[in-house]
């Protein structure tokens, strides 16, 4: 079968190349020439040859040329990049100058916001005075990295804003709770009453939300200091010190007296304000109204709940100017002097209760006076700045 293979090729070829008879004529003579087969595809096969190696030729300089362009291409590549990579930086410096800009007014506006507090802030031992160290952070990052010199400033005024503001509630915090111990109350149990966590709840939306990010512990202990104070103070409102009736005297002290009626030995669980019917009665402390109506022996009665267990009790009156639930403010109106009851003239009889225990209302009362006067002042102090 091979040679059957070979042998047709061959005559293929003796097709393709036949033996070739030339006759030249030549001054009279004529020439006989024979190109054989064989000539033929010798000089077919060196045509060839010859076509082939032009062909590489050519396929090498296209190939030398193509790497060449390809290399001037990467190389002005490059080029491009780095130019790239150095305007971007010059873009991130202006970038970085632009946000230590705008940062430093915002922090302008905020000291701007807190200058109405006291002058006379100093350092205490629960909050340390870190400028000694802040400043030699500024010069460091300063000397190292030149564009962040602006947000290390920044970062030091931060902190020293949060180290005031700190100071400054803490100030608040000792002054509230001198006032709560003074009315015989403990004003730890208060904060822990108005922080009770046992009816709280809701999704968990964290301040720094990236995992490994914590806050700084000089801003926690910030939110410390504030959480405390908004709970003295909150706490402090609730107490009775406002005057629940404009009058001249006390008619009846709190204690134990001779009864109006039977004139035996009694205990009195309150104050008796004596007045005209119809003279406005006021709440003694911001708080809700949990009872409006008639009581045995008080007769026509408002309550107000001011929370941590505390309430106050307005009897007697002819008239009354709250409904249950509605939240009042000290000073407020709630009813009018009246004679309902197990009384003898028209008068007030207020009570004060915590944890439904009947305590002297006097000491809240003539605290009210103190008050008054230290807000007022600091009133006026922020109006002269």
């Amino acid at each position: 079968m091979q040679n059957l293979t070979v042998s047709g090729f061959k005559n293929r070829l003796r097709s393709w190349f036949p033996d070739r008879e030339f006759f030249m004529r030549s001054q009279g003579q004529v020439r006989f020439i024979k190109v054989s087969a064989k000539v033929q595809m010798v000089g077919a096969a060196i045509l060839i040859a010859l076509l082939l190696a032009w062909l590489i030729s050519m396929a090498g300089m296209a190939m030398s040329q193509y790497l060449s362009t390809r290399d001037r291409l990467d190389l002005l590549d490059r080029e491009a990049k780095v130019a790239t990579a150095e305007s971007r930086v010059a873009e991130y410096r202006d970038d970085l100058q632009s946000v230590a800009q705008d940062l430093s007014r915002r922090q302008d506006a905020l000291e701007k916001m807190t200058e109405a507090l006291p002058d006379d802030i100093t350092a205490t031992d629960t909050v340390t005075d870190s400028s000694g160290e802040t400043a030699k952070t500024v010069k460091k990052v300063s000397a190292a990295l030149p564009e962040a010199a602006g947000l290390a400033q920044i970062e030091a005024r931060q902190l020293a804003l949060v180290e005031r503001l700190t100071r400054f509630a803490d100030q608040r915090s000792a002054a509230a709770a001198r006032r709560i111990r003074a009315l015989g109350l403990d004003p730890n149990a208060m904060v822990a009453r108005l922080n009770d966590r046992s009816a709280q709840g809701g999704p968990l939306i964290e301040l720094f939300g990236a995992k490994g990010h914590s806050l700084d512990p000089r801003f926690q202990r910030l939110g410390v200091s504030l959480a405390r104070m908004d709970a003295l103070e909150r706490g402090l409102a609730g107490l009775p010190q406002h005057t629940p009736a404009s009058l001249d005297y006390i008619s009846s002290g709190f204690g134990y007296r001779a009864d109006p009626f039977t004139g035996g030995a009694a205990f009195h669980a309150g104050l008796d304000f004596k007045g005209p019917i119809g003279a406005p009665i006021y709440a003694a402390a911001t708080g809700r109204v949990s009872f409006v109506g008639v009581q045995q022996g008080y007769g026509n009665v408002v309550e107000i709940d001011h929370g941590n267990g505390l309430l106050t009790r307005y009897a007697h009156m002819s008239g009354f100017r709250a409904r249950v639930g509605q939240p009042v403010q000290a000073g407020q109106v709630i009813g009018l002097i009246g004679n309902t009851g197990r009384s003898t003239g028209p008068h007030l009889h207020f009570e004060v209760r915590i944890n439904d225990r009947a305590i002297n209302p006097r000491p809240f009362l003539e605290a009210s006076s103190h008050v008054q006067q230290e807000n007022r002042g600091a009133n006026a102090a922020s109006n002269r700045r």
